[in-house]
């Protein structure tokens, strides 16, 4: 598989598809708001990227529930695994591309997460445990990767729950496939980002975002559903519901998002350290010369 990654107005998608297309390949998003219908522009769906040379380059996880409804990182590996499953059966190459980090990295790590539910009881019982005990707890399970935070005593206390849960339920299936895969991140610097990211949301703005919202209101979305997807809308709900000016919108708004891709590269570093190998691409080259260093790595 091939993975593309990197921070908010990169033109990830344009180049995937474009690597997509050269490799005869279908792209499989990571993109944890797209998922969502009738969530277009503040998402960033910019379905013409996937027209390469006047074709079409398939994509999936785009559009495939209500605006509304809570998608989750459990249900997005599920469905990844599906997708990714029968993209191989028809001898297809798999791109997946997004800046979600989390969904990424359930992917990428190789175990299958389970939703496990609370356990009020167990919970009561661990809350009166000190941190160190609570650590010696855990230790006593095989935890499967090596990412939970022992220094929050609620994050601890979740794993324990987690661990539990596993033991307790052998049945499950957690078995994961091998998945052989190449990262490719593009990169700005900062303050490129910067300026794509305020250029891009005046296009966005000027395109119709502020009506797509409008019209999410107005097809039953309660304003506290639209701001719990963060940024665009929870900025743009506000506006719409007379809280804020428009231009008190636009300086929170960009300030938003830029503070976000700075968050996505945090992460993308993270995993660099943690020893995923991300081969950066400048995206100031032309798409030839991206797509020719990409096809040098692979």
């Amino acid at each position: 598989m091939i993975t593309v990654l990197g921070p908010t107005a990169t033109g990830k998608t344009k180049f995937a598809a474009n690597l997509a297309y050269r490799l005869d390949g279908e792209i499989i998003s990571a993109d944890s708001r797209q998922v969502y219908k009738g969530m277009d522009l503040a998402t960033g769906k910019d379905f013409d990227d996937y027209i390469v040379n006047g074709r079409k380059v398939p994509f999936h996880l785009v559009d495939i529930v209500d605006a509304g409804y809570e998608y989750n990182v459990y249900e997005f590996q599920r469905d990844f695994l599906k997708v990714y499953a029968d993209i191989l059966k028809r001898g297809k190459k798999a791109v997946m591309c997004g800046g979600t980090g989390m969904y990424i990295e359930s992917v990428l790590r190789g175990y299958k997460l389970i939703d496990v539910p609370e356990n009020k009881q167990l919970r009561k019982r661990l809350s009166d445990l000190s941190r160190e005990k609570l650590v010696e707890r855990l230790k006593k399970f095989k935890v499967p990767h090596n990412t939970t935070d022992t220094t929050d005593i609620k994050r601890l206390i979740r794993a324990i729950e987690i661990q539990t849960y596993y033991s307790e339920h052998p049945e499950i299936d957690r078995s994961f496939p091998e998945i052989n895969n190449v990262i490719f991140g593009i990169r700005f610097e900062r303050e490129i980002i910067r300026k794509r990211i305020t250029e891009r949301l005046k296009i966005r703005l000027e395109s119709g975002m502020i009506d797509e919202v409008k019209d999410l209101l107005n097809n039953g979305l309660s304003s506290e559903q639209l701001k719990f997807y963060g940024l665009e809308y929870r900025y743009l709900t506000m506006y719409v519901t007379g809280e804020i000016t428009y231009d008190k919108m636009v300086e929170l708004l960009n300030t938003a998002i830029h503070q976000f891709a700075k968050r996505q590269m945090t992460w993308f570093r993270r995993m660099e350290r943690s020893g995923f190998e991300i081969h950066w691409i400048d995206g100031n080259l032309t798409m030839k010369e991206k797509i020719g260093l990409a096809m040098n790595i692979i």
